[in-house]
Protein backbone atom coordinates (compact mmCIF):
# COMPACT_ATOMS: atom_id res chain seq x y z
CA UNK A 1 0.00 0.00 0.00
CA UNK A 2 1.54 3.47 -0.83
CA UNK A 3 1.42 5.87 1.75
CA UNK A 4 0.86 9.32 1.15
CA UNK A 5 3.75 11.91 2.07
CA UNK A 6 3.47 13.18 5.24
CA UNK A 7 1.98 17.18 4.65
CA UNK A 8 4.81 19.94 5.53
CA UNK A 9 5.07 21.54 9.02
CA UNK A 10 4.85 25.27 8.71
CA UNK A 11 8.18 25.94 9.84
CA UNK A 12 9.33 23.71 6.98
CA UNK A 13 7.01 25.94 4.31
CA UNK A 14 8.27 29.22 5.73
CA UNK A 15 11.84 27.81 5.57
CA UNK A 16 11.53 26.95 2.20
CA UNK A 17 9.63 29.96 1.16
CA UNK A 18 12.99 32.20 2.43
CA UNK A 19 15.70 30.22 0.36
CA UNK A 20 12.95 30.38 -2.79
CA UNK A 21 12.63 33.93 -2.40
CA UNK A 22 16.75 34.63 -1.30
CA UNK A 23 17.68 32.34 -3.76
CA UNK A 24 15.66 34.56 -6.49
CA UNK A 25 17.03 38.16 -5.04
CA UNK A 26 20.70 36.78 -5.61
CA UNK A 27 19.89 35.81 -9.06
CA UNK A 28 18.76 39.08 -9.82
CA UNK A 29 21.97 41.09 -8.35
CA UNK A 30 24.00 38.93 -9.87
CA UNK A 31 22.64 39.57 -13.49
CA UNK A 32 22.22 42.99 -12.57
CA UNK A 33 26.15 42.96 -12.13
CA UNK A 34 27.81 41.25 -14.88
CA UNK A 35 24.55 40.22 -17.02
CA UNK A 36 22.15 42.93 -17.99
CA UNK A 37 21.47 46.54 -15.95
CA UNK A 38 18.27 49.29 -16.48
CA UNK A 39 18.98 52.42 -16.52
CA UNK A 40 16.88 55.73 -16.27
CA UNK A 41 18.07 58.21 -18.44
CA UNK A 42 19.19 61.50 -16.48
CA UNK A 43 19.12 64.46 -18.78
CA UNK A 44 18.64 65.63 -22.37
CA UNK A 45 21.94 64.91 -23.77
CA UNK A 46 20.84 62.19 -25.80
CA UNK A 47 17.75 63.55 -27.23
CA UNK A 48 15.89 62.90 -29.78
CA UNK A 49 17.33 59.39 -29.23
CA UNK A 50 16.33 58.83 -25.71
CA UNK A 51 14.43 61.63 -23.51
CA UNK A 52 14.80 62.13 -20.30
CA UNK A 53 13.21 59.66 -17.53
CA UNK A 54 13.36 56.78 -20.52
CA UNK A 55 14.36 53.63 -19.46
CA UNK A 56 17.07 51.67 -21.22
CA UNK A 57 18.35 47.92 -20.68
CA UNK A 58 22.44 47.80 -20.69
CA UNK A 59 24.04 44.17 -21.85
CA UNK A 60 27.55 43.97 -19.75
CA UNK A 61 28.85 41.04 -21.78
CA UNK A 62 29.45 41.85 -25.10
CA UNK A 63 32.88 44.34 -24.72
CA UNK A 64 34.49 41.48 -22.68
CA UNK A 65 34.61 39.85 -26.26
CA UNK A 66 34.52 42.75 -28.38
CA UNK A 67 35.31 46.28 -29.19
CA UNK A 68 32.97 49.13 -29.09
CA UNK A 69 32.35 50.52 -32.53
CA UNK A 70 31.17 53.59 -33.75
CA UNK A 71 27.33 53.89 -33.40
CA UNK A 72 26.85 52.06 -30.19
CA UNK A 73 24.93 53.83 -27.37
CA UNK A 74 27.32 53.20 -24.34
CA UNK A 75 27.51 53.97 -20.82
CA UNK A 76 30.25 54.53 -19.04
CA UNK A 77 32.14 56.09 -16.11
CA UNK A 78 33.43 59.75 -17.35
CA UNK A 79 36.34 61.29 -16.02
CA UNK A 80 36.67 62.40 -12.23
CA UNK A 81 34.86 65.65 -12.55
CA UNK A 82 33.13 65.59 -15.79
CA UNK A 83 29.79 65.84 -13.83
CA UNK A 84 30.39 69.38 -12.15
CA UNK A 85 32.93 70.99 -14.73
CA UNK A 86 34.28 70.94 -17.82
CA UNK A 87 37.91 69.23 -17.01
CA UNK A 88 40.29 68.02 -19.80
CA UNK A 89 43.06 65.90 -19.33
CA UNK A 90 45.12 68.78 -21.53
CA UNK A 91 45.64 72.03 -19.87
CA UNK A 92 45.51 74.19 -21.13
CA UNK A 93 43.08 73.21 -24.50
CA UNK A 94 44.38 74.63 -27.36
CA UNK A 95 41.65 76.54 -29.17
CA UNK A 96 39.38 74.44 -31.97
CA UNK A 97 40.29 71.54 -30.16
CA UNK A 98 38.66 68.89 -28.98
CA UNK A 99 39.66 67.72 -25.77
CA UNK A 100 42.27 64.85 -26.38
CA UNK A 101 42.65 63.19 -23.46
CA UNK A 102 40.88 62.89 -19.47
CA UNK A 103 42.40 63.06 -16.71
CA UNK A 104 43.62 60.04 -15.63
CA UNK A 105 40.53 59.20 -12.98
CA UNK A 106 36.83 58.09 -13.42
CA UNK A 107 33.77 59.54 -11.97
CA UNK A 108 31.89 57.50 -9.71
CA UNK A 109 28.72 58.76 -11.79
CA UNK A 110 27.46 57.15 -14.85
CA UNK A 111 26.57 59.36 -18.25
CA UNK A 112 25.24 57.81 -21.16
CA UNK A 113 26.35 58.69 -24.80
CA UNK A 114 27.26 57.21 -28.17
CA UNK A 115 30.62 56.37 -29.39
CA UNK A 116 31.62 58.51 -32.15
CA UNK A 117 35.40 57.49 -32.64
CA UNK A 118 37.28 54.52 -31.75
CA UNK A 119 41.47 54.20 -30.84
CA UNK A 120 43.48 55.42 -33.78
CA UNK A 121 40.84 57.42 -35.66
CA UNK A 122 41.37 61.05 -36.34
CA UNK A 123 38.66 63.65 -35.67
CA UNK A 124 37.41 67.39 -35.90
CA UNK A 125 33.87 68.49 -34.93
CA UNK A 126 31.88 70.33 -37.97
CA UNK A 127 28.52 71.90 -36.95
CA UNK A 128 28.37 69.35 -34.57
CA UNK A 129 28.79 66.40 -36.82
CA UNK A 130 31.94 64.07 -36.13
CA UNK A 131 34.40 63.94 -39.10
CA UNK A 132 36.60 60.68 -38.58
CA UNK A 133 39.05 59.81 -40.99
CA UNK A 134 38.87 62.93 -43.14
CA UNK A 135 34.70 61.82 -43.65
CA UNK A 136 31.34 62.70 -41.51
CA UNK A 137 29.90 59.37 -39.81
CA UNK A 138 26.32 58.51 -40.64
CA UNK A 139 24.32 60.46 -37.79
CA UNK A 140 20.89 61.97 -39.44
CA UNK A 141 19.30 60.83 -36.10
CA UNK A 142 21.25 63.92 -33.88
CA UNK A 143 19.55 66.99 -32.79
CA UNK A 144 21.67 70.13 -34.63
CA UNK A 145 24.12 71.86 -32.85
CA UNK A 146 22.50 74.54 -33.19
CA UNK A 147 25.80 77.06 -33.18
CA UNK A 148 26.69 76.93 -29.74
CA UNK A 149 30.27 76.14 -28.13
CA UNK A 150 31.63 73.10 -28.82
CA UNK A 151 29.51 72.95 -32.64
CA UNK A 152 33.02 73.56 -34.40
CA UNK A 153 36.14 72.49 -33.10
CA UNK A 154 38.57 72.02 -36.95
CA UNK A 155 41.84 71.44 -35.14
CA UNK A 156 42.43 67.63 -35.42
CA UNK A 157 43.19 65.12 -32.96
CA UNK A 158 43.81 61.26 -33.13
CA UNK A 159 42.36 58.98 -30.29
CA UNK A 160 44.78 57.22 -27.96
CA UNK A 161 44.67 53.78 -27.76
CA UNK A 162 42.08 51.35 -26.35
CA UNK A 163 39.94 55.14 -26.05
CA UNK A 164 37.00 56.11 -27.43
CA UNK A 165 34.99 59.43 -28.10
CA UNK A 166 31.70 59.64 -27.08
CA UNK A 167 29.18 62.44 -28.11
CA UNK A 168 25.41 62.88 -27.15
CA UNK A 169 22.86 62.91 -30.28
CA UNK A 170 21.76 66.82 -28.63
CA UNK A 171 24.74 68.16 -30.15
CA UNK A 172 24.41 71.25 -28.74
CA UNK A 173 23.20 70.54 -25.46
CA UNK A 174 25.40 67.65 -24.53
CA UNK A 175 28.52 67.61 -22.01
CA UNK A 176 30.93 64.85 -23.54
CA UNK A 177 34.16 64.11 -24.92
CA UNK A 178 34.67 67.82 -26.52
CA UNK A 179 35.17 69.14 -23.65
CA UNK A 180 36.45 66.06 -21.10
CA UNK A 181 38.09 63.67 -23.60
CA UNK A 182 37.85 60.12 -24.73
CA UNK A 183 37.01 57.59 -22.19
CA UNK A 184 39.19 54.62 -21.86
CA UNK A 185 37.33 51.00 -22.57
CA UNK A 186 37.59 50.05 -19.15
CA UNK A 187 35.23 52.95 -17.53
CA UNK A 188 32.51 51.34 -19.83
CA UNK A 189 29.97 49.57 -18.03
CA UNK A 190 27.88 48.28 -21.79
CA UNK A 191 25.99 48.87 -24.40
CA UNK A 192 22.46 50.09 -24.38
CA UNK A 193 20.54 47.58 -26.68
CA UNK A 194 16.84 47.56 -25.52
CA UNK A 195 14.44 50.67 -24.20
CA UNK A 196 11.46 49.44 -22.26
CA UNK A 197 9.81 53.01 -20.77
CA UNK A 198 7.91 54.30 -21.89
CA UNK A 199 5.90 51.80 -23.16
CA UNK A 200 5.36 54.19 -26.58
CA UNK A 201 8.79 54.10 -27.06
CA UNK A 202 9.63 50.84 -26.38
CA UNK A 203 12.00 48.85 -29.07
CA UNK A 204 15.44 48.07 -29.87
CA UNK A 205 18.29 50.67 -29.98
Amino acid sequence: MTRMPRPKSTFGAIVELVVIVAFAIGLALVIQAFVVKPYQIPTGSMIPTLQVGQRVLVQRVSYHFSDPEIGDIVVFHPPKGADTTETCGLQPLPPGEPCPEPVDEPADTNFIKRVVATPGDTLTIRDGHAIVNGEPIPDDFIKPCGGTRGCNLPKEITIPPDHYFMMGDNRGASDDSRFWGPVPKDWIIGKAFFTYWPLDRIGIL
